[in-house]
Formats: C-alpha cells, structure tokens, sequence
C-alpha cells in the first residue's frame, strides 16, 4: 500500500479537478471540517471561485475510551447519536449529554477563533461543497451533512480525497451527490493515503480562512475591472 497523495495541499488541488463543474456558479460554496479538512478545501475553493468557511463538528467520545464514537454534533446544534453503541455500553442519557455539552463548547470556542467575529456563511437556498482531507467512518461528515439539512442547503455535496468504501456508499444515502478520488479497501486510516499527515495548527486554519477571503475580493475587483 502506497500514499495516494503528498500532501493536504496537493490532495485539494487534485479534488478541485473533479468538481471543476462547479466552476463560477452563482451560490455555490465551500465549506471545510477544521482542522484537516481546511488546507484540502483553501486549492478547491480558489479553484471554484467560490467562498470558503467551515463547519465544526466535533466527536462524541465514549467516556474513558473517548476514541470510540458514540455520536456527533455539528454546528447550529445538531447532534447524531449512534444508538447502537449507546445500547451496548449502556450509556445513560446523563452521560451522553454531558460530553455533548463539553464538545459544544469546544465547538463554540473554535467557531471564534477561526472566524474572528465573521458572521458564518448562509447555506440557505445554497449548493454546499463539504470538504475533509479523508473520510473513515462517516460519522462526523454525516452530523455536517444533517446540519446543513436543517439549515436547508439547496444541493449538498461531500467531497474528501479518499473515503472508507461503507463510509462512501452511506454517504451516498445522505448528500446529493459524492466526489471521492479513492475507496482504498481495507481503509485502515485517512493519514495512510497521506505522505505528509503533519497536523493542522489552529493559526493554519485561521491563515487560510483569512487567504481564502483576500481571494474573493481580488477575483471580484479584477471582474469589475
């Protein structure tokens, strides 16, 4: 087994390819999962001409194995339980909520460092690319997925590198349409495609935020030009 892509970077550019045909349209947008997904989304957003924000969602971790996910939540308040999970360790409600309340913080935190006071984009009447650097389980694009249901987003569409094959084909269920570059079975992991997994920084994520909207307004000058 080889790595599929170099980097972050070069895996955007290559994503960016297969969504040319979302080139220059009028209500399209881009929207990452912080903080990996962000350096994959900044090359197809620039490529798109369309602006870029994110989505926080976070995990819900089992308490004392916070590895194992027993749910999501999304911004805006959506929340995912995997009820299976939930019935097998017997998980009381009280629990549940508590690591919600705990990850709703964290979501709230980012939301303001990332943004720095930025209203969030509106996804309403929207076509919404979401963008991950890989997709493993599914769980946490389908809390972004549902978030943006209920925020009533117009089209939506995932979009990652590469997708765990049961990951993909449940995901096809759920957006409108799916652009992944490569279902590697058995998956193992979204950093094994990668060369370089070197962590995304929160400063990253702000940097290409801030990027991304210089962007837009130099494309929209140089058009009025």
């Amino acid at each position: 087994m080889v790595a599929l892509f170099q980097n972050r970077e070069q895996a955007g550019q290559a994503l960016a390819k297969a969504l040319m045909g979302y080139a220059d349209q009028e209500g399209v947008i881009v929207l990452a999962l912080p903080r990996g997904g962000v350096p994959v989304a900044y090359p197809v957003a620039k490529a798109l001409h369309a602006p870029l924000d994110i989505i926080i969602v976070r995990k819900l971790g089992v308490p004392g194995n916070r590895e194992l996910a027993m749910g999501a939540i999304a911004s805006g308040g959506v929340r995912i339980i995997n009820h299976d999970i939930v019935r097998l360790l017997n998980l009381s409600q009280f629990a549940i909520d508590a690591v919600a309340a705990e990850e709703q913080r964290e979501i709230e935190r980012r939301e303001q460092l990332y943004r720095e006071g930025w209203p969030a984009l509106d996804v309403h009447g929207r076509t919404v690319i979401v963008v991950d650097d890989g997709i493993a389980t599914g769980a946490t694009m389908r809390a972004a997925v549902t978030a943006l249901r209920e925020r009533q987003a117009r089209r939506i569409v995932v979009a990652a590198p590469s997708c765990a094959p049961d990951a993909n084909k449940m995901l096809q269920g759920e957006a409108d349409e799916v652009v992944c570059l490569a279902t590697p079975d058995p998956y193992i992991a979204v950093g094994r495609w990668y060369e370089d997994f070197t962590q995304t920084t929160d400063q990253e994520v702000t940097e290409l935020l801030r990027r991304a909207a210089k962007d837009l307004c130099a494309a929209a000058s140089h058009k009025m030009h």
